[in-house]
């Protein structure tokens, strides 16, 4: 028997091969859950896709291992471009040292206490946003709630002008598809929203050079102000990437939970009746819907792990959702956000876990529990439509209908 028949591994060639790649694929289709059944492993046109919990747990921090995709453009065909540019120098891809002075630069502006000072606001965002349709009885709830929540939240977090939030949703969601399947396809249309981003938060930027506030984009800049602090381009990068990455994960995953609900309202009328679910409800989403399915890695040398060599240069799909409904460690769990969990990687994990993860998670928290106080008996009312179930996902459309509480 050999070490790898020992270790549960299937030899390369006896892997599972899923077509990542495929835009119609989903990272919840079947075959995806019959390859976890075989391997912990499958082959994919980018590598190698991770399919279960302990074993994406373990590889989040492996030490031969880096962040991936700054390779990502590159195994879409793409090798230039002003999106392209942009991520190769993202906090995202940065590694060492660099990468350690960055979240040294920018963690003071993601502390518990900080983000507890923002929660009124938040509330008062959705009440106020609510006001708008909830006594129709019926919103696309992506363009009437999760939209314009998402641009306004990062509009406050940030100290921008709430009159930048449509354009930062319009630039976000185009630039969004930079981080999906159909890249190369929409290239164009990606590159030109990234150097119009680029050009709204560097004018925000010279505003707080004059104008410091309370905000994290006044702490970026008084970070690059610092001995050893950001340069001008990190500068420039952190907060395009903040206020992107802000943005388009905080709405898809808004409309991803949403859909949740709506197939498991008995977990609406638990949060309706137990508000101090709102946190567990959030991370529930995330664990069985998470927008990013998964996180990237890349093999800085040649290393064997539970018995499979894997190569330099080799990327690894880590599939944050079939680790998080893996059955080995959640049981077939459905949907409750009243059960206790373990661990789920919708914000990915290691040193490079997502910097806004507190941010996010709260601002979540918040809209689910302020409008399952208002809304009972939500329902479908048309045809939602969705970006392709892969990569960075969640919905383009979701038309509701809900009584009133």
């Amino acid at each position: 028997m050999t070490r790898m028949m020992r270790q549960g591994t299937l030899p390369l060639d006896q892997a599972p091969f899923l077509m990542l790649s495929d835009p119609k694929m989903s990272v919840r289709a079947p075959e995806v859950r019959a390859a976890r059944a075989a391997s912990w492993y499958a082959r994919t046109p980018y590598g190698l896709a991770i399919l279960r919990h302990a074993e994406m747990g373990r590889l989040l921090i492996h030490p031969s291992l880096r962040q991936g995709s700054h390779n990502w453009a590159a195994l879409n065909g793409v090798h230039s471009g002003a999106f392209a540019d942009w991520w190769g120098k993202t906090i995202l891809v940065t590694e060492g040292a660099d990468h350690t002075r960055l979240r040294r630069l920018v963690n003071p502006a993601f502390t518990p206490k900080r983000v507890r000072t923002l929660m009124p606001a938040f509330e008062a965002l959705t009440e106020s946003l609510m006001a708008d349709w909830i006594d129709t009885g019926s919103c696309d709830f992506m363009a009437d709630f999760a939209d314009p929540y998402a641009g306004r939240v990062l509009t406050i977090l940030m100290g921008m002008p709430g009159g930048m939030a449509a354009d930062i949703l319009r630039f976000a969601a185009d630039m969004g598809l930079g981080l999906g399947v159909t890249y190369k396809d929409c290239l164009p249309r990606i590159d030109a929203a990234t150097e119009a981003m680029c050009a709204l938060v560097q004018a925000a930027i010279d505003v707080r050079r004059t104008a410091p506030g309370d905000d994290v984009l006044s702490l970026l800049v008084a970070a690059a102000q610092q001995q050893n602090g950001l340069t001008e381009e990190e500068l420039l990068n952190l907060g395009v990437m903040i206020v992107f990455a802000g943005v388009d994960t905080t709405r898809n995953q808004l409309g991803l939970g949403m859909s949740l609900f709506i197939e498991h309202p008995t977990q609406w009328e638990a949060l309706a009746a137990n508000p101090g679910l709102d946190l567990a409800a959030a991370n529930e989403c995330m664990r069985l819907r998470p927008t990013i399915t998964w996180v990237t890695r890349e093999a800085v040398e040649d290393f064997e792990f539970q018995g499979l060599p894997i190569a330099k240069g080799t990327t690894l799909h880590l599939m944050s959702e079939s680790a998080g409904t893996d059955p080995k460690v959640f049981d077939n769990a459905p949907f409750d956000i009243t059960a206790r969990r373990g661990i789920n990687y919708g914000f990915g994990g290691g040193i490079h876990v997502c910097l806004g993860r507190i941010v996010a998670r709260n601002d979540m928290a918040v809209a689910y529990r302020l409008l399952s106080r208002r809304m009972t008996n939500i329902r479908p009312a048309g045809a939602p439509a969705y970006l392709p179930d892969s990569g960075n996902t969640g919905p383009i459309c979701l038309p509701i209908t809900f009584d009133l509480r």
